[in-house]
C-alpha cells in the first residue's frame, strides 16, 4: 500500500507547502490543514502521515465536492507524530473537540442529559449527575428520558441497600468509630457501613449488583439472587431469604419495563446515521440481555455530502474511544470507510473481538431501520428546533439591528468599560449578552498592562487588540456587536485597533453617557434612539452591567493593595486579619482611629497591641 502513495504525482502547489508535503514521515500522527490566514480548518488522523496527506495532494484524484473544496483552501499543514494509530485517534478527538475547525463533522454529544454515577469511593454512593469527571467513577447513562432515570434510581434504592450520605467513609475511620448510623439505617434504606454493619467486601458486592443492573445485565444478577436464596434457605436463615426473594421481585417489575429486542440474550449495540442538508444525527441503541435499555443520540453538522459510511465511522471514533463499556457485538446501518481500523479501536477497548456486522435481511434488519427511524425522528425535532429559534428572536435584538444598520442580528454582544481613579489600578472589563441575557460565564476581567496614567483612550485601545488577537489565535467565535464604553474617542481607538489585527468590518459603535448618543464608524453624527427604545434600554442595560462589573474588579485590586502595603506590614497581621479590620472600621484610617479595645475584638488582643504600637511608632517618626 506504501508504494501505491509513494509514486503518486502532487498537483501545483506553494513552495513551502511543497516542502513540508515531500518531508512528511512515514509515522502515525495527526495532521492539521490550515488557510491563508493560518486558521486551522480541518483535523485528521493517519496510520501512515505520508500516504494519507499526500493522497488530498494527488493529481487527478476524484475527491468529493467538500474536500475538493477544502484543497483549495489549504496554505499550510502542521503535523504531530504519535506512537501508534490509536494515540492520534485520541488527540484528533481532542483537537477536533477544542478547535472545531470548519471541514471536520461536528458531533455534539448529550452532555446535558443526566447520568447515574457510581462514585471512585471505598464506600461507593450511587446518585444522579449531569457533569462528567474524569475521577474513575463509572457513569451510566445519558438518560434522554428522565422519567426512566427516575425509575432506574428508585428501583436501585428499593432494592439495595446503599448509603446516601457524604460521609468520606474509611475502613481506619468506621474501626475508629468516627460516625453514627442515620435515620436511613433505622428505616431500611442503609445497611449502617458508617458503624462497620456492613464489611466493606459485602457492600462492594452490593454496588457490583447495582451495577449489573445498570448495565442490563438481568439474567446474571437473576441468577446469582436465586443462588442466594437457595443457600439462605438451607442454612435456615429465612429473613435473609425473605429479603433477597424481595429484590428478585423488585428486579423483575424493573426489567419489565424494558422493551424486548430479542429472546436471545444478546448484547449489542445497534448504530444508525441519517442525514439532511448540512445536519444529522446519530443513534445508538444499547441492548442488553436481549432488552433495549437506552438509547443515546449525536447531532452532527458539517456533513453535506458525507456519506452515511463516513458519519458511521465518525461516531465509532468518538463514542468508543470514551465508552464504559463495549457489547462483544455492534450492527451497523452502513459500514466505516476505514472498517479495519473501526474492528481495530473496538477490539482494543473492548480487550477481545467485537463482531461488526451490517444486516441485509431479517429481524435484524428491521432493527437497524427502528434505529434509522429514531435518527430521523430526532433530526426533524432538530429542525423544528432551529425554526422555532428564529421565530422567537428577541424584538429587542430586531430593533437593535434595524436601528444600527447591523449586517446581522446580534445574538452576541461584547461590551467594554474601563475603570481607574486618578491613574491608580487601571481595569478594563468585558460582559458578554446572548440573545439579550448575560452570560457570566463568559465575562472576562483585564489589568491594564501597557499604559501609564489616566488614559481611557490607550487602554481601550490594548484591551480591544489583547481580546481579539487571542479569539483569532484560538479560532474562538468573534462577536455580532462590540460595544465601547465612551464616544468618538473610545470608538476610533477600538476601530483602529480592529482595523491593526485584519478585522475591518467587525460591527461597533460607541455609547456615550452624557447624552446617550451612539457613536458608529465613519460617521461625524452621532445615532439618538428615543428614550423609550427597547434597543437603547438593551444597550445601556448592557454597559451599566460593563461599568458595575469593571469598578467590582477595581475595588477589589485596590482593597488588596492596600491591604498588601500598609495593614500588613504590622508584625502579627495577615492578610485574612487586615480584611476583617477594613470591614470593620472600613479604611486604613478607621483602623488607625479604632481604640485597643475596638481592635481587640476583631483580631484579638496580641494584634491589637501591635496595631496600636505601629500607628503610635509611625506619628513618632513622623514629628
Amino acid at each position: 500500500m506504501a508504494n501505491l502513495y509513494e509514486d503518486i504525482e502532487i498537483q501545483e502547489v506553494g513552495f513551502g507547502l511543497r516542502e513540508k508535503l515531500d518531508n512528511l514521515p512515514r509515522l502515525s500522527g495527526v495532521y492539521q490543514f490550515k488557510n491563508a490566514e493560518g486558521k486551522i480548518i480541518y483535523v485528521g488522523k493517519a496510520k501512515i502521515l505520508r500516504n494519507r496527506v499526500r493522497s488530498y495532494f494527488q493529481k487527478g484524484h476524484d475527491h468529493d465536492p467538500k474536500t475538493k473544496v477544502l484543497v483549495t483552501k489549504i496554505a499550510d499543514l502542521e503535523v504531530i507524530v504519535t506512537d501508534t494509530e490509536m494515540e492520534a485517534l485520541i488527540l484528533e478527538n481532542t483537537l477536533i473537540k477544542k478547535l472545531k475547525p470548519r471541514y471536520n463533522i461536528d458531533l455534539r454529544d448529550d452532555k446535558s442529559y443526566p447520568y447515574i454515577v457510581v462514585t471512585n469511593e471505598p464506600f461507593p454512593r450511587v446518585y444522579v449527575t449531569r457533569r462528567v469527571r474524569q475521577d474513575g467513577s463509572r457513569y451510566y447513562g445519558p438518560y434522554t428520558d428522565v422519567k426512566t432515570m427516575r425509575f432506574a434510581l428508585k428501583s436501585v434504592r428499593d432494592i439495595f441497600q446503599i448509603r446516601s450520605c457524604r460521609l468520606p467513609l474509611t475502613e481506619e475511620g468506621i474501626a475508629k468509630k468516627k460516625w453514627k448510623v442515620c435515620l436511613d439505617y433505622h428505616i431500611g434504606k442503609c445497611g449502617g457501613p458508617c458503624e462497620g454493619i456492613v464489611s466493606l467486601e459485602e457492600y462492594n458486592e452490593m454496588v457490583s449488583q447495582i451495577e449489573r443492573l445498570l448495565q442490563g445485565k438481568t439474567h446474571d444478577l437473576i441468577g446469582q439472587l436465586v443462588d442466594e436464596m437457595r443457600i439462605y434457605s438451607e442454612r435456615l436463615e429465612f429473613e435473609k431469604a425473605g429479603e433477597t426473594k424481595k429484590k428478585l421481585e423488585a428486579i423483575k417489575v424493573y426489567t419489565e419495563k424494558q422493551k424486548m429486542v430479542s429472546f436471545e440474550l444478546i448484547e449489542r449495540d445497534i448504530i444508525a446515521a441519517v442525514s439532511e442538508g448540512d445536519d444529522g444525527c446519530g443513534i445508538i441503541f444499547k441492548v442488553r440481555d436481549g432488552k433495549l435499555i437506552g438509547k443515546q443520540h449525536f447531532y452532527l453538522s458539517n456533513v453535506a455530502e458525507r456519506t452515511e459510511s463516513e458519519m458511521v465511522g465518525t461516531l465509532i471514533e468518538r463514542y468508543y474511544i470514551n465508552a464504559e463499556y463495549i457489547p462483544p457485538e455492534i450492527f451497523l446501518s452502513a459500514e466505516p470507510d476505514d472498517i479495519e481500523f473501526s474492528d481495530n479501536l473496538l477490539k482494543s477497548r473492548r480487550g477481545g473481538d467485537v463482531k461488526i456486522v451490517v444486516p441485509a435481511d431479517g429481524e435484524d434488519l428491521k432493527l437497524i431501520r427502528m434505529c434509522r427511524a429514531n435518527a430521523k425522528f430526532m433530526l426533524d425535532e432538530l429542525k423544528i428546533q432551529k425554526e422555532k429559534s428564529k421565530e422567537t428572536v428577541p424584538y429587542t435584538l430586531q430593533a437593535l439591528q434595524r436601528d444600527l444598520r447591523l449586517p446581522a442580528l446580534p445574538r452576541r454582544i461584547e461590551c467594554f468599560d474601563n475603570s481607574n481613579i486618578q491613574g491608580s489600578d487601571p481595569v478594563a472589563s468585558m460582559v458578554v449578552f446572548v440573545e439579550g441575557k448575560p452570560r457570566k460565564s463568559d465575562y472576562r476581567k483585564f489589568k491594564i498592562k501597557t499604559v501609564v496614567g489616566p488614559d481611557d483612550f490607550a487602554s481601550m485601545e490594548e484591551v480591544i487588540g489583547r481580546r481579539y488577537t487571542r479569539v483569532i489565535q484560538e479560532g474562538g467565535q468573534l462577536p455580532d456587536l462590540i460595544v465601547v464604553d465612551g464616544g468618538k474617542g473610545q470608538l476610533s481607538a477600538a476601530v483602529e485597533t480592529l482595523r491593526s489585527i485584519n478585522l475591518p468590518n467587525q460591527p461597533i459603535v460607541g455609547l456615550a453617557k452624557r447624552l446617550e448618543e451612539v457613536f458608529l464608524p465613519g460617521e461625524i453624527e452621532s445615532v439618538l434612539l428615543p428614550r423609550t427604545s427597547s434597543a437603547l434600554k438593551l444597550l445601556q442595560h448592557i454597559r451599566d452591567e460593563a461599568h458595575r462589573f469593571a469598578i467590582t474588579f477595581h475595588r477589589s485590586l485596590r482593597e488588596k493593595r492596600v491591604i498588601s502595603t500598609q495593614l500588613t506590614e504590622i508584625d502579627g497581621v495577615g492578610a485574612v486579619k487586615a480584611t476583617k479590620l477594613l470591614r470593620e472600621f472600613g479604611s486604613a484610617k478607621g483602623v488607625e482611629a479604632a481604640s485597643l479595645e475596638q481592635l481587640a475584638a476583631v483580631v484579638g488582643m496580641k494584634s491589637a497591641r501591635s496595631i496600636r504600637e505601629f500607628y503610635s511608632k509611625d506619628k513618632t517618626d513622623g514629628a
